[in-house]
């Protein structure tokens, strides 16, 4: 593996659910700092950083930094911990599951519990798992017990899975939904630092895209940020696994480079600039329709203020929202490459207006 995924790995480490993403902002700001101007954190708990800030147009790149977890509902008088969901599970993923609850005196671990197999009735054991049947089990016997640990109701937790290497270029890791987003965005700033573009570009490792439903930090920064042209780096769902339908989806796969999204939020003009620059510098890509909602930061950022044109870079990614998600890193800096080569391409005079 050529390129150094030290900050990739430091930064998928680093736990960080939905409304509890200091930890990993504090290591993207950090990364941040050794290239880039104005860092800094806005009260919603978006990290920004820029290159080239009195330059023209300005461009917003976001990946958000957040990651899919769990929350404590109820602690009960036994010591078992019961939990909800932050973002979107699948609970059969979850069963068995070692965790690890953030709490105010540090991490405490835990591991999730559901009845044995043996004790199930036949119709028990064809039914699926439900997150709100399930329980953590730190060892505790008592309420108070786990009280002394420093845990409260609406403590979250994430589960104990850190980065593994695979064969090839792939890793698997927890967080890669959109730790990797907000990865890109910045390797993509540090490559236009080294000689700056005509444009002034912002990265934002935003907040909340999982339980965003009314656009999260994406909508946020973008208001603060009135952004020329933004782009949105995100994952999606690599269709070179079985039992997946890519008369749906498409045809996209791990190493197959960056998948580009036209439709919804996607803005047609910004697309094309995209497609454009792939080619002509060499970069592998894929399309993908987006009829609808992206689902992304993009649904964030497009309709801001008096709307911007917004581009979505997509990473292929197995497994998603799963503590093993799997991608390939040449994916990953060759959509850090075409993001630099676009903004490169941008001048004063850059209109998406469509006419």
């Amino acid at each position: 593996m050529s390129q150094d995924i030290s900050f990739l790995e430091r930064l998928l480490d680093a736990q960080g659910p939905s409304g509890f993403e200091v930890r990993p902002a504090r290591v993207w700001r950090a990364e941040a700092e050794t290239f880039a101007s104005d860092v800094h954190v806005d009260v919603t708990g978006n990290s920004f950083a820029t290159v080239n800030p009195g330059g023209t147009p300005r461009v917003m790149l976001a990946g958000h930094i957040d990651e899919i977890g769990l929350q404590i509902t109820h602690i009960g008088d036994d010591g078992y911990i019961y939990i909800d969901e932050i973002g979107g599970w699948d609970p059969q993923v979850l069963v068995g599951q070692r965790v690890s609850i953030l709490s105010r005196r540090g991490d405490v671990p835990g591991v999730i519990g559901k009845k044995a197999i043996h004790l199930m009735t036949v119709d028990d054991r064809t039914k699926a798992s439900e997150t709100k049947k399930l329980w953590v089990d730190v060892g505790a016997t008592s309420k108070d017990e786990v009280a002394s640990l420093g845990i409260r109701v609406g403590d979250p937790m994430v589960l104990s899975q850190s980065l593994l290497r695979l064969a090839g270029d792939r890793i698997a890791s927890r967080a890669i939904d959109d730790r990797i987003g907000a990865f890109v965005v910045l390797e993509a700033l540090r490559l236009l630092a080294a000689d700056p573009p005509t444009a002034c570009t912002t990265a934002v490792a935003t907040v909340q895209e999982e339980i965003g439903y009314s656009g999260g930090g994406a909508r946020s920064s973008a208001y603060a940020i009135e952004p020329d042209v933004a782009i949105a780096v995100d994952v999606t769902f690599s269709t070179d696994v079985p039992d997946v339908e890519k008369k749906e989806l498409g045809d996209h796969k791990l190493g197959g480079g960056p998948v580009l999204s036209r439709g919804s939020a996607a803005h047609n003009g910004v697309f094309e600039m995209l497609a454009s620059v792939a080619e002509d510098e060499g970069i592998p890509y894929t399309i993908q329709a987006s009829p609808k909602a992206t689902r992304t930061d993009a649904d964030g950022i497009f309709l801001t203020r008096s709307g911007v044109p917004t581009g979505l870079v997509s990473i292929p990614n197995r497994y998603m929202h799963s503590p093993n998600e799997v991608v390939s890193i040449q994916d990953l800096f060759q959509s850090a490459k075409l993001i630099a080569a676009f903004i490169r391409r941008l001048t004063p005079e850059t209109d998406f207006t469509p006419r």
